[in-house]
């Protein structure tokens, strides 16, 4: 019965459902990233320092460090703090050290990798994180 209608609703106007179904299917311009594009750097800090402090698991914590360090920019210490926090709370000693290794990826020299390890220096030890560097010295 409803293929029939269908078939004779078709036959009938055709030229209308095309037009009907074009306008259903235009792409959208809102995208999940535009959310964000206005954000500044300290509403940034806050979302991931949140985001972090909430994380229950492993999947959590790697997910949010992924969508993190996809901004271009360096987070901020306090948000590298709560990411190393959040890994060992979900007892994960290498994605912790692997933070690290992120950040120095992300700086633009020596120097801002160093002034992050000094800034994080009391946190990295009362969490006992080794890096990279300090556990392969040559």
């Amino acid at each position: 019965m409803h293929t029939r209608m269908l078939a004779s609703a078709m036959r009938a106007r055709p030229s209308f459902l095309l037009l009907n179904r074009a306008r259903t299917i235009a792409p959208s311009r809102f995208s999940s990233s535009d959310a964000h594009g206005q954000e500044s750097f300290e509403a940034f800090s806050e979302r991931y320092v949140a985001f972090f402090q909430g994380a229950q698991d492993l999947f959590e914590v790697q997910r949010g460090l992924n969508n993190c360090f996809a901004h271009d920019l360096v987070p901020s210490p306090n948000v590298v703090e709560a990411a190393i926090r959040a890994a060992r709370r979900v007892n994960d000693y290498a994605t912790a050290v692997r933070v690290f290794e992120g950040i120095r990826e992300k700086v633009e020299n020596k120097q801002q990798y160093q002034a992050y390890m000094d800034e994080l220096k009391g946190v990295r030890e009362e969490l006992g994180i080794v890096t990279k560097e300090e556990l392969y010295t040559s």
